[in-house]
C-alpha cells in the first residue's frame, strides 16, 4: 500500500486540537502519524523506513480537518416535491398539501413506481455529491417504500453503493417506521406489528440501525419503545425522530432506553435535557429542519450539560436538498449561537459518537484516514462562506478529489 505524506498543512484541526504547520502520514487506509511537521519522524516502524520515499501531497498552507459526518439523511427516494414546496411558500397548509395528494405518501407512490436501476442511479448521484463536498460518512435512511421487500431492497442498494468508487462510507438505517402507508390507513397498529416482524431481516440485509418517527401523527412513544427494543434485540443501533411535544415523553423514553441517538428535538423542555445529560444520549440536530419548523432546539443548553451533539443535513425530498455539511456547520453557528469549533466538533466527533463509529471523526493514529483540505487557511471560514468548498478529499487515504 502507498504511504502518503500530507504536508504543508497551514492549520490542522484534528477534532481534538489545532496544530499549525502540520503533517499527516497515511498508510493502509489509516492515519499512521500526525503532528507538527517539524516533528515528522524519518521512519515509522511497520509503515515506512524512509519518509522521503512516501508519496507527497502538498496542502499549500490550507486548512485541513477530518472528513465531515452527516448524521441524518433520507437519500433513497425518487422524484421531487418542488410543486408542493412552492405551494407551501404560497401559504398552503400541510392539510392542504396532503389533500392535494402531496406529503410523504406522494414520494412513496413515486418511489414504489420507479424501477430499481433508475432509483439506484439517483441515489448514487446524491451520495457522490456528499463526498465531493467533504463529507466522508453519511447516515442514510430508507423509508420511502414502506413495504417489507422495498425497504429491504433499499438497505441492500445502499450497502452495494458503498462499495463503489467515489462513494462515502454509509451508516444504513432501516426506517420503515417513517409513516403509515396508504394500504394500512386506519390500521396503524397492524403496520407497527408488521415493521416489528421485518427488523431481523433488516439486520441480515445489512442495516446498521433502526429509526422511528415519533410524533402525534405517526407513531406513539409506546410504538417507538416497542420497535426500538425489538431492533436492539436484532442487533440494530437505535435512533428516533423526536418530533412530539415534551408531554408525550418521547425524549425521556429514548434517554431511558439509552438510544444511540435522538434526532431533531423540535420541542423539548428542561426535563428532556436533564434526561439526555444523565444518559449521555447523543442528539442529532439539523439546522435545515430548525428553519423549516421555525423552532430552535436548545443546542447551547445541551452542550453546557455535556450532551453529545451531532449535525445532519436532513436531506429529504420535501424540505432540504443540500448535501453540503460545510453549509450545515455555518448554519449551526448562526442559528444556535455556538462557536465554529463546537460546530465542527459536532460535524465530526459528534457524528462519530451518534453513529457509534469510533474509528473516525478524529485525525489520530489508528483512525481511518478520512481527511479534507478546504479552500481556506482558517476554520473561521466555515462561518463566513455559507458552503465552504472542499479542495481535496481523502477517503481511507485515497484521493477522491
Amino acid at each position: 500500500m502507498t504511504v502518503r505524506l500530507l504536508t504543508n498543512i497551514g492549520r490542522l484541526w484534528t477534532g481534538v486540537e489545532l496544530i499549525s504547520n502540520a503533517a499527516i502520514v497515511m498508510h493502509d487506509g489509516l492515519v499512521a502519524w500526525v503532528g507538527p511537521a517539524a516533528e515528522l519522524p524519518q521512519s515509522i516502524p511497520g509503515v515506512i523506513d524512509h519518509i522521503v520515499d512516501a508519496h507527497i501531497d502538498n496542502a499549500g498552507g490550507a486548512l485541513v480537518t477530518p472528513g465531515l459526518i452527516d448524521a441524518h439523511t433520507h437519500p433513497v427516494y425518487a422524484g421531487n416535491r418542488f410543486a408542493e414546496i412552492s405551494a407551501r411558500t404560497d401559504g398552503a397548509s400541510q392539510g392542504d398539501i396532503v389533500a392535494a395528494g402531496g406529503g410523504v405518501a406522494s414520494t412513496v407512490t413515486v418511489t414504489r413506481g420507479t424501477d430499481p436501476w433508475t432509483l439506484c442511479n439517483d441515489v448514487r448521484d446524491r451520495l457522490r455529491h456528499w463526498l465531493l463536498w467533504g463529507t466522508t460518512t453519511v447516515e442514510a435512511k430508507t423509508g420511502y417504500h414502506l413495504t417489507r421487500d422495498g425497504e429491504l431492497a433499499d438497505v441492500r442498494l445502499l450497502r452495494s453503493l458503498e462499495e463503489e468508487p467515489g462513494m462515502p462510507r454509509l451508516h444504513v438505517t432501516f426506517f420503515a417506521a417513517h409513516a403509515v402507508p396508504p394500504e394500512y390507513f386506519g390500521r396503524p397498529s397492524d403496520y407497527v406489528q408488521a415493521v416489528g416482524s421485518w427488523l431481523g431481516d433488516a439486520a441480515q440485509a445489512g442495516a446498521d440501525g433502526v429509526d422511528v418517527y415519533c410524533d402525534s401523527r405517526q407513531f406513539t412513544t409506546e410504538d417507538a419503545r416497542w420497535l426500538l427494543s425489538l431492533g436492539r434485540s436484532a442487533g440494530l443501533k437505535t435512533r428516533m425522530h423526536a418530533c412530539s411535544k415534551p408531554r408525550h415523553g418521547s425524549v425521556r423514553m429514548a434517554a431511558d432506553l439509552q438510544c444511540d441517538s435522538v434526532d431533531l428535538l423540535h420541542e423539548t423542555d428542561e426535563d428532556d435535557v436533564l434526561a439526555l445529560a444523565k444518559s449521555k444520549t447523543p442528539v442529532v440536530i439539523c439546522p435545515t429542519a430548525s428553519l423549516y419548523e421555525r423552532r430552535t432546539p436548545p443546542v447551547r443548553t445541551l452542550l453546557d450539560h455535556g450532551v453529545p451533539v451531532a449535525l445532519g443535513t436532513d436531506h429529504n425530498p420535501a424540505q432540504s436538498g443540500t448535501t453540503m455539511m460545510s453549509l450545515i456547520v455555518c448554519m449551526a453557528v448562526a442559528l444556535y449561537g455556538i462557536s465554529v469549533h463546537e460546530a465542527l466538533r459536532a460535524a465530526t466527533v459528534g457524528g462519530a459518537c451518534a453513529l457509534g463509529a469510533a474509528d473516525r471523526g478524529i485525525i489520530a493514529p489508528g483512525r481511518v484516514a478520512d481527511v479534507v483540505q478546504w479552500d481556506a487557511d482558517h476554520e473561521g471560514a466555515f462561518a463566513w462562506a455559507y458552503g465552504l468548498k472542499a479542495m481535496r478529499v481523502w477517503r481511507g487515504g485515497d484521493v477522491i478529489r
